[in-house]
């Protein structure tokens, strides 16, 4: 080992990980010695990093705007993955989540709401609002819940364009101070993966909308005039290559461009506080948050680890398998909200049967016009293998199920046989997410379980320490060694930037 490499000794490796101290290398007798005193007697100075706390790291306003200890959030995990338990856990810890709203009753969200808001009644927490361009009801009654409850802030995700119901949100959420100055009580962070989205979010809500909004009495003149002159999100997270609804975009090609887009508008609009853009997808290694800081992000995002934690609204069956999981073992499949459109979002494939026949459906989908004109040997298998139910009973739980929910989508179906058929095919891809939530006992080779690659970095990074075992996972612990690694990780870059040279114990952040 030459001399301007740091050997391991358990004293280096303790002073290198206290980040909240100035940290010195020095080389006395020919060996390299870390302290946090500058001086050493006999002793030259080889390399030096400042203290550099995890709470450092990424956007101080980001941290201030929401009341949080970190640059850092959980995204939103539909069906009520990203559980109450999960927000509340974090929000206590003083970090941010998105309660998984996307697929649920309004019911079952008015109760996550009152759960969520008694824990935490100054928060942080935070709710999703997913685009529901299959079911706008359900978006419409989202917002509604969020208004009436006063959820001040919410996770757009999944967003094509602007809808009249996310603008809205923002703009019933804005007054005019005393002192002059607009005060933006209703909160959008907008998950984005394209320049044209994210471009939509960071301008003011278009005023088309915005008379509309009035015209129905749902926010006021002066409100239209306030929305004018402010972005439509505090912040977007640039949602790269994720579990579930992505577009698979490469973080390093992602996140620089909305950075631009983002310094482009903010040429043309001069908002007060520019919006802010923070990273998410395939965060799942301190490497990969402390990439995203050094790449400009305010804030980073993480979703698919937090799935394998224990607060996490999935069945014991699916933690243990999403803990093996590695990098390869996803791939995309066929949504179910969006599944006419062919918008497909990213799952495991490991252990489930469940992409092979959502794909499968989407192809029947695309051959024919009707259930009735699908030959008769493919759907006798669609009912013993996929559904194990005869069609007809599967659209009469259909119809019941959307009478209840959103009785238009039985209307728009009853002379429409292919929207007939998109509607019982989506009863299998709707339910197989459920069935992973609840443990369904005989449909385990059915469950649909949404990842990214993250997932198998963390597994890996995990192997053989007490993370390792899903049955250790907390959230917080996960959120504190992922950003306490990326700071030790920067402290490392530092000095080898210097000329320093580590042993491999060092120069990783080991659990």
């Amino acid at each position: 080992m030459t001399t301007n490499t740091l050997a391991f000794t358990p004293n280096n490796q303790a002073e290198l990980r206290e980040l909240a101290q100035n940290c010195f290398v020095f080389n006395q007798g020919n060996q390299l010695k870390v302290q946090s005193s500058a001086n050493l007697d006999d002793a030259t100075l080889v390399a030096f990093a400042p203290a550099c706390d995890a709470s450092e790291l990424g956007s101080a306003e980001f941290k201030a705007c929401h009341g949080v200890n970190y640059a850092y959030y959980a995204g939103a995990m539909a069906n009520g993955i990203a559980s109450e338990e999960m927000v509340i856990a974090l929000g206590r810890a003083g970090f941010l989540a998105s309660f998984g709203a996307a697929g649920l009753v309004p019911a079952r969200v008015e109760q996550a709401i009152q759960t969520i808001q008694q824990a935490l009644p100054n928060g942080p927490y935070a709710f999703n609002l997913i685009h529901s361009p299959s079911e706008p009801a359900l978006e419409r009654g989202c917002v509604e819940l969020y208004l009436r409850h006063g959820v001040r802030t919410v996770e757009a995700s999944a967003f094509l364009g602007l809808t009249e119901h996310i603008v809205r949100y923002r703009a019933a959420g804005l007054s005019r101070g005393s002192d002059g100055k607009i005060h933006i009580a209703n909160k959008v962070i907008a998950k984005v993966s394209r320049s044209e989205v994210a471009t939509k979010f960071i301008q003011p809500a278009p005023l088309k909308m915005l008379q509309s909004l009035q015209a129905q009495g749902l926010i006021s003149a002066e409100q239209v005039e306030l929305a004018q002159a402010v972005p439509m999100a505090d912040d977007i997270t640039a949602e790269a290559d994720s579990g579930g609804h992505t577009d698979n975009r490469p973080l390093v090609t992602l996140l620089p461009t909305l950075i631009s887009v983002r310094d482009q508008l903010q040429q043309t609009h001069q908002y007060a506080t520019p919006v802010r853009v923070g990273a998410g997808g395939g965060i799942g290694t301190p490497s990969a948050a402390l990439a995203a800081f050094a790449m400009g992000a305010d804030f980073i995002v993480t979703g698919s680890v937090n799935q394998a934690c224990i607060e996490a609204g999935a069945s014991e069956h699916t933690k243990k398998l999403l803990a093996t999981t590695e990098m390869a073992d996803v791939c995309m499949a066929p949504a179910a909200d969006m599944f006419e459109m062919g918008v497909q979002l990213q799952v495991v494939k490991r252990g489930t049967l469940f992409p092979m026949r959502a794909q499968k459906l989407y192809e029947l989908y695309q051959q024919y016009p009707s259930i009735e004109a699908i030959p008769a040997n493919e759907r006798e298998k669609l009912e013993q293998q996929v559904f194990r139910k005869p069609l007809e009973q599967i659209w009469q739980d259909t119809v019941a199920h959307f009478n209840s929910r959103d009785p238009k989508q039985i209307e728009r179906a009853q002379d429409n046989p292919k929207r007939k058929m998109a509607l019982i095919f989506r009863w299998y891809l709707g339910l197989s997410s459920r069935w992973s939530n609840q443990g369904e006992a005989g449909r385990e080779m059915d469950y649909q379980i949404w990842a990214g690659p993250a997932l198998g970095a963390f597994n890996a990074w995990t192997k053989g320490t007490y993370l390792g075992e899903y049955q250790n996972r907390k959230v917080v612990d996960v959120v504190n060694h992922l950003m306490t690694g990326a700071a030790y990780l920067q402290r490392i870059q530092l000095l080898k930037s210097q000329g320093l040279m580590l042993s491999p114990e060092l120069g990783q952040y080991r659990l």
